[in-house]
């Protein structure tokens, strides 16, 4: 055996530093042509805030209260921009009646806080001015929209006074024209005056 010497060393290991070269630039070339990956901004369904036992008052015009709304908790989803309510309880206020209650066990605002959706156990009340007693609206689903003074629902919905219980499917409640349009399937019971 022959002791090689270091020249003739490298050069039997030059012929592969082509080959090198060759891997080397083909690395870097795909790291080139890779498609940029962009991070996921898509926003994910969290929370971004709660409030516990809110209760906040919109006043009118005038500076009046024009309806309040309460709730045991509220949250909001920045995603898809919704507040979700439990346990609801939303008041209107009029200048020249009682005011009207609104209370579900669940409710959600859009997003300008234009509508309010009721949904489970929904109940609306009005004291009436000429009878003693009130006058009660029970459904499962109720969309209301305070600044026009305007609800409906599609839903089955029974209304009871001190002498009467109807039932229908549908309502439109138009506080500004002081009228209820129930708008199918209507059965009432009236009780006389004894």
């Amino acid at each position: 055996m022959t002791n090689k010497s270091l020249p003739d060393k490298l050069r039997a290991w030059l012929p592969l530093v082509p080959l090198l070269l060759l891997l080397f630039g083909s690395y870097w070339l795909n790291l080139q042509v890779q498609p940029f990956v962009q991070p996921d901004t898509t926003p994910r369904h969290d929370v971004d805030y709660a409030v516990d036992r809110l209760d906040s008052v919109a006043l009118d015009a005038q500076g009046l209260p024009h309806f309040k709304l309460a709730a045991e908790r509220l949250w909001h989803f920045p995603d898809d921009d919704t507040t979700h309510l439990e346990r609801p309880h939303l008041t209107r206020f009029f200048p020249d009646r009682t005011p009207t209650e609104f209370t579900a066990l669940h409710g959600r605002l859009n997003n300008r806080s234009e509508e309010v959706i009721l949904q489970d156990a929904v109940v609306i009340r009005q004291l009436l001015a000429d009878t003693p007693g009130e006058r009660r609206f029970e459904t499962e689903y109720l969309l209301v929209e305070p600044n026009r003074g305007w609800a409906e629902t599609a839903l089955p919905v029974r209304l009871t006074d001190p002498r009467n219980t109807i039932d229908a499917v549908g309502m439109e409640l138009d506080e500004k024209a002081h009228t209820v349009k129930l708008l199918n399937r209507v059965r009432a019971v009236h009780e006389p005056l004894s």
